[in-house]
Protein backbone atom coordinates (compact mmCIF):
# COMPACT_ATOMS: atom_id res chain seq x y z
CA UNK A 1 0.00 0.00 0.00
CA UNK A 2 1.28 3.65 -1.10
CA UNK A 3 0.37 5.96 1.16
CA UNK A 4 -1.34 9.55 -0.21
CA UNK A 5 0.46 12.26 0.46
CA UNK A 6 -2.44 14.59 1.80
CA UNK A 7 -2.03 15.43 5.27
CA UNK A 8 -4.98 15.29 7.59
CA UNK A 9 -6.20 14.57 10.88
CA UNK A 10 -9.34 11.80 11.80
CA UNK A 11 -11.65 12.27 14.61
CA UNK A 12 -13.85 9.79 15.69
CA UNK A 13 -14.48 7.31 18.62
CA UNK A 14 -16.67 4.27 17.91
CA UNK A 15 -16.19 0.96 15.42
CA UNK A 16 -18.21 2.76 13.00
CA UNK A 17 -14.80 5.53 12.85
CA UNK A 18 -12.74 3.03 12.99
CA UNK A 19 -13.88 0.70 10.27
CA UNK A 20 -13.70 3.91 8.29
CA UNK A 21 -10.26 4.26 9.07
CA UNK A 22 -9.38 0.67 7.69
CA UNK A 23 -11.30 1.58 4.16
CA UNK A 24 -9.12 4.76 4.30
CA UNK A 25 -5.77 2.57 4.43
CA UNK A 26 -7.13 0.54 2.09
CA UNK A 27 -7.31 3.33 -0.43
CA UNK A 28 -3.83 4.89 0.85
CA UNK A 29 -4.70 7.34 2.95
CA UNK A 30 -2.91 7.49 6.47
CA UNK A 31 -4.16 10.24 8.60
CA UNK A 32 -0.91 12.22 10.59
CA UNK A 33 -2.65 12.54 13.77
CA UNK A 34 -5.92 10.45 15.40
CA UNK A 35 -8.23 12.57 17.66
CA UNK A 36 -10.64 10.07 19.56
CA UNK A 37 -12.58 10.16 23.03
CA UNK A 38 -11.07 9.72 26.09
CA UNK A 39 -10.84 6.14 27.65
CA UNK A 40 -13.97 5.19 29.47
CA UNK A 41 -15.42 3.04 31.98
CA UNK A 42 -17.62 0.41 30.13
CA UNK A 43 -19.75 -3.09 31.05
CA UNK A 44 -21.29 -4.08 34.63
CA UNK A 45 -17.76 -3.55 35.98
CA UNK A 46 -16.95 -0.63 34.77
CA UNK A 47 -13.24 -1.21 33.04
CA UNK A 48 -11.95 1.60 31.47
CA UNK A 49 -11.72 0.85 28.06
CA UNK A 50 -10.38 2.74 25.30
CA UNK A 51 -12.13 3.76 22.12
CA UNK A 52 -12.24 0.98 18.96
CA UNK A 53 -10.34 4.37 17.20
CA UNK A 54 -7.63 4.52 19.54
CA UNK A 55 -7.23 1.09 19.19
CA UNK A 56 -6.83 1.11 15.35
CA UNK A 57 -4.12 4.27 15.86
CA UNK A 58 -2.35 2.45 18.46
CA UNK A 59 -1.89 -0.79 15.80
CA UNK A 60 -0.89 1.55 13.11
CA UNK A 61 1.48 4.11 14.84
CA UNK A 62 -0.34 6.84 14.03
CA UNK A 63 -0.18 9.75 16.87
CA UNK A 64 -2.99 10.25 18.91
CA UNK A 65 -4.84 12.82 21.26
CA UNK A 66 -7.97 12.53 23.51
CA UNK A 67 -9.27 15.56 24.56
CA UNK A 68 -11.28 16.14 27.19
CA UNK A 69 -11.86 19.74 26.12
CA UNK A 70 -10.24 22.22 23.00
CA UNK A 71 -8.13 24.13 24.70
CA UNK A 72 -5.28 26.23 24.05
CA UNK A 73 -2.69 23.19 24.34
CA UNK A 74 -4.61 20.85 22.03
CA UNK A 75 -6.01 23.71 19.30
CA UNK A 76 -1.68 24.51 19.83
CA UNK A 77 -1.39 20.63 19.18
CA UNK A 78 -3.62 20.48 15.68
CA UNK A 79 -1.58 23.76 14.33
CA UNK A 80 1.59 22.24 14.50
CA UNK A 81 0.46 19.41 12.51
CA UNK A 82 -0.16 22.03 9.48
CA UNK A 83 -2.84 19.28 8.41
CA UNK A 84 -4.72 19.96 4.96
CA UNK A 85 -8.08 18.81 5.99
CA UNK A 86 -9.55 17.93 8.73
CA UNK A 87 -12.43 14.17 8.53
CA UNK A 88 -14.69 13.78 11.42
CA UNK A 89 -16.89 10.11 11.38
CA UNK A 90 -19.12 9.66 14.87
CA UNK A 91 -16.32 11.87 17.32
CA UNK A 92 -19.20 12.20 19.58
CA UNK A 93 -18.01 16.05 19.94
CA UNK A 94 -19.13 19.44 18.96
CA UNK A 95 -16.65 20.81 17.84
CA UNK A 96 -15.42 24.38 18.07
CA UNK A 97 -16.16 26.16 15.00
CA UNK A 98 -11.94 27.98 15.38
CA UNK A 99 -11.30 23.98 14.43
CA UNK A 100 -13.69 23.31 12.09
CA UNK A 101 -12.13 26.11 9.81
CA UNK A 102 -8.63 25.69 10.83
CA UNK A 103 -7.08 23.50 8.21
CA UNK A 104 -7.19 25.53 4.94
CA UNK A 105 -9.62 22.67 3.02
CA UNK A 106 -11.85 22.52 5.58
CA UNK A 107 -13.32 19.89 7.32
CA UNK A 108 -15.38 16.99 6.26
CA UNK A 109 -17.85 14.91 7.53
CA UNK A 110 -19.61 11.50 6.67
CA UNK A 111 -23.25 11.20 7.84
CA UNK A 112 -25.04 8.06 7.47
CA UNK A 113 -28.45 10.02 6.03
CA UNK A 114 -29.62 11.73 2.84
CA UNK A 115 -28.97 15.17 4.39
CA UNK A 116 -30.70 17.13 4.85
CA UNK A 117 -32.98 14.50 6.44
CA UNK A 118 -32.33 12.84 9.61
CA UNK A 119 -29.31 15.74 10.99
CA UNK A 120 -28.37 14.70 14.33
CA UNK A 121 -27.67 11.52 16.42
CA UNK A 122 -29.69 8.86 15.32
CA UNK A 123 -30.25 8.88 11.38
CA UNK A 124 -29.95 5.24 10.85
CA UNK A 125 -32.33 4.12 13.97
CA UNK A 126 -34.60 6.78 12.93
CA UNK A 127 -34.61 5.85 8.96
CA UNK A 128 -36.00 2.51 10.22
CA UNK A 129 -38.46 4.11 12.95
CA UNK A 130 -40.21 5.68 10.75
CA UNK A 131 -40.46 2.89 7.93
CA UNK A 132 -38.43 4.22 5.42
CA UNK A 133 -37.04 2.06 2.26
CA UNK A 134 -34.29 3.92 1.17
CA UNK A 135 -31.07 6.24 3.37
CA UNK A 136 -27.88 6.99 2.68
CA UNK A 137 -24.41 8.63 3.47
CA UNK A 138 -23.63 12.48 2.98
CA UNK A 139 -19.90 13.55 2.77
CA UNK A 140 -20.63 16.97 3.76
CA UNK A 141 -18.17 20.14 4.33
CA UNK A 142 -18.68 20.88 7.91
CA UNK A 143 -20.25 24.10 9.43
CA UNK A 144 -20.34 24.59 13.28
CA UNK A 145 -23.79 24.54 12.94
CA UNK A 146 -24.67 20.27 13.18
CA UNK A 147 -24.87 18.46 9.98
CA UNK A 148 -26.05 21.89 8.17
CA UNK A 149 -22.94 21.94 5.60
CA UNK A 150 -23.22 22.06 1.86
CA UNK A 151 -23.27 18.77 0.60
CA UNK A 152 -19.54 17.41 -1.00
CA UNK A 153 -20.81 13.92 -1.93
CA UNK A 154 -24.17 11.56 -1.46
CA UNK A 155 -25.08 8.05 -2.05
CA UNK A 156 -28.47 6.22 -1.90
CA UNK A 157 -29.00 3.08 -0.22
CA UNK A 158 -32.21 0.86 0.06
CA UNK A 159 -33.68 0.21 3.34
CA UNK A 160 -34.02 -4.10 3.67
CA UNK A 161 -37.24 -4.62 5.05
CA UNK A 162 -35.64 -7.09 7.39
CA UNK A 163 -32.89 -5.39 8.02
CA UNK A 164 -31.83 -3.80 12.02
CA UNK A 165 -30.11 -0.80 12.55
CA UNK A 166 -26.54 -3.27 13.13
CA UNK A 167 -26.84 -4.34 10.18
CA UNK A 168 -28.17 -1.07 8.10
CA UNK A 169 -24.78 0.47 9.71
CA UNK A 170 -22.85 -1.82 8.66
CA UNK A 171 -23.70 -1.70 5.35
CA UNK A 172 -23.56 1.98 5.12
CA UNK A 173 -20.18 2.10 6.98
CA UNK A 174 -18.77 0.37 3.87
CA UNK A 175 -20.19 2.82 1.65
CA UNK A 176 -19.42 5.59 3.30
CA UNK A 177 -15.58 4.97 4.00
CA UNK A 178 -15.81 4.27 -0.14
CA UNK A 179 -17.33 7.24 -0.65
CA UNK A 180 -14.87 9.12 1.14
CA UNK A 181 -11.64 7.55 -0.08
CA UNK A 182 -13.39 8.44 -3.69
CA UNK A 183 -13.79 12.35 -2.59
CA UNK A 184 -10.01 12.42 -1.17
CA UNK A 185 -8.81 11.43 -4.25
CA UNK A 186 -10.11 14.11 -6.77
CA UNK A 187 -7.96 16.67 -7.58
CA UNK A 188 -9.28 19.70 -4.88
CA UNK A 189 -8.18 17.11 -2.19
CA UNK A 190 -4.68 15.78 -4.19
CA UNK A 191 -1.43 17.71 -3.08
CA UNK A 192 0.01 16.78 -5.92
CA UNK A 193 -2.86 18.33 -8.11
CA UNK A 194 -1.40 20.46 -10.74
CA UNK A 195 -4.85 21.68 -11.64
CA UNK A 196 -4.92 25.09 -9.35
CA UNK A 197 -8.75 25.52 -10.29
CA UNK A 198 -9.66 22.42 -8.75
CA UNK A 199 -12.86 22.68 -6.93
CA UNK A 200 -15.33 20.43 -5.30
CA UNK A 201 -19.41 20.81 -5.86
CA UNK A 202 -20.74 22.42 -3.15
CA UNK A 203 -24.43 21.56 -2.72
CA UNK A 204 -26.02 23.87 0.22
CA UNK A 205 -28.61 21.83 1.93
CA UNK A 206 -32.81 22.93 1.15
CA UNK A 207 -33.15 24.36 4.92
CA UNK A 208 -36.93 23.84 4.17
CA UNK A 209 -36.27 19.32 3.96
CA UNK A 210 -34.59 19.50 7.11
CA UNK A 211 -35.67 16.64 9.50
CA UNK A 212 -33.92 16.18 12.92
CA UNK A 213 -33.41 13.29 15.62
CA UNK A 214 -32.23 12.99 18.71
CA UNK A 215 -29.60 10.78 21.08
CA UNK A 216 -31.48 7.57 21.76
CA UNK A 217 -32.66 6.85 25.56
CA UNK A 218 -33.55 3.69 27.39
CA UNK A 219 -36.26 5.04 27.70
CA UNK A 220 -37.29 4.84 24.06
CA UNK A 221 -36.97 0.79 24.18
CA UNK A 222 -40.70 0.35 25.68
CA UNK A 223 -43.62 -0.50 23.78
CA UNK A 224 -46.83 -1.00 24.03
CA UNK A 225 -48.00 -4.36 22.49
CA UNK A 226 -52.24 -3.23 22.75
CA UNK A 227 -51.95 0.04 21.34
CA UNK A 228 -49.08 0.63 19.02
CA UNK A 229 -49.52 -0.82 15.43
CA UNK A 230 -47.02 -4.04 14.51
CA UNK A 231 -45.74 -1.94 11.68
CA UNK A 232 -44.52 0.14 14.76
CA UNK A 233 -43.56 -2.42 16.88
CA UNK A 234 -41.68 -3.97 14.23
CA UNK A 235 -40.14 -1.10 13.41
CA UNK A 236 -39.10 0.21 16.91
CA UNK A 237 -37.49 -3.62 17.10
CA UNK A 238 -35.01 -3.50 13.99
CA UNK A 239 -33.78 -0.33 15.32
CA UNK A 240 -33.39 -0.94 18.73
CA UNK A 241 -31.98 -4.07 17.83
CA UNK A 242 -28.37 -3.54 19.60
CA UNK A 243 -29.51 -0.96 22.33
CA UNK A 244 -31.98 -0.20 24.26
CA UNK A 245 -33.23 -3.32 23.04
CA UNK A 246 -37.20 -3.34 22.72
CA UNK A 247 -39.10 -4.35 26.11
CA UNK A 248 -42.52 -4.62 27.59
CA UNK A 249 -43.95 -5.14 31.74
CA UNK A 250 -45.27 -7.95 32.97
CA UNK A 251 -45.93 -8.40 36.42
CA UNK A 252 -44.33 -5.70 37.51
CA UNK A 253 -41.14 -6.97 35.41
CA UNK A 254 -39.39 -5.85 32.27
CA UNK A 255 -39.56 -8.60 29.73
CA UNK A 256 -37.26 -8.24 26.78
CA UNK A 257 -37.79 -8.81 23.13
CA UNK A 258 -34.62 -10.77 21.59
CA UNK A 259 -36.60 -12.11 18.45
CA UNK A 260 -39.43 -10.64 16.40
CA UNK A 261 -40.89 -10.81 13.06
CA UNK A 262 -43.63 -9.17 11.02
CA UNK A 263 -46.01 -11.81 9.56
CA UNK A 264 -49.26 -10.86 7.67
CA UNK A 265 -49.44 -7.76 9.10
CA UNK A 266 -49.10 -9.06 12.61
CA UNK A 267 -46.34 -8.92 15.20
CA UNK A 268 -45.12 -12.34 16.34
CA UNK A 269 -42.71 -12.34 18.74
CA UNK A 270 -40.98 -15.14 18.96
CA UNK A 271 -38.64 -15.00 22.15
CA UNK A 272 -38.13 -13.01 25.23
CA UNK A 273 -35.64 -12.52 28.04
CA UNK A 274 -37.60 -12.06 31.11
CA UNK A 275 -35.98 -10.00 34.15
CA UNK A 276 -33.88 -12.04 35.70
CA UNK A 277 -34.33 -15.22 34.02
CA UNK A 278 -33.19 -16.52 30.82
CA UNK A 279 -33.86 -16.11 26.97
CA UNK A 280 -37.22 -18.20 26.15
CA UNK A 281 -39.45 -19.05 23.40
CA UNK A 282 -42.77 -16.76 23.86
CA UNK A 283 -45.66 -18.66 23.58
CA UNK A 284 -48.38 -15.42 24.06
CA UNK A 285 -48.92 -14.20 20.92
CA UNK A 286 -52.57 -13.28 20.34
CA UNK A 287 -54.45 -13.43 16.69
Amino acid sequence: MKKNNLNFAFFGTPDVAADTLTILKESGFLPSLVVTSPDKPKGRKMIVTPSPVKIWAEENNIELLQPETFDSSITNNLKAKNCQLFVVVAYGKILPKGIIDMPPLGSLNVHYSLLPKYRGASPVESAILNGETETGVTIQKMAFKMDTGPIVAQERVAILPEETAPQLRKRLTKVGGELLAKTLMTPYFSPQSTDEGAKIIEVVQDESQATYCTKIKKQDGLVNLEKESPETLYNKFRAYALWPRIFFFKDGKRIIITDAKLEDGKFIIKRVLPEGGKEKEYRENKG
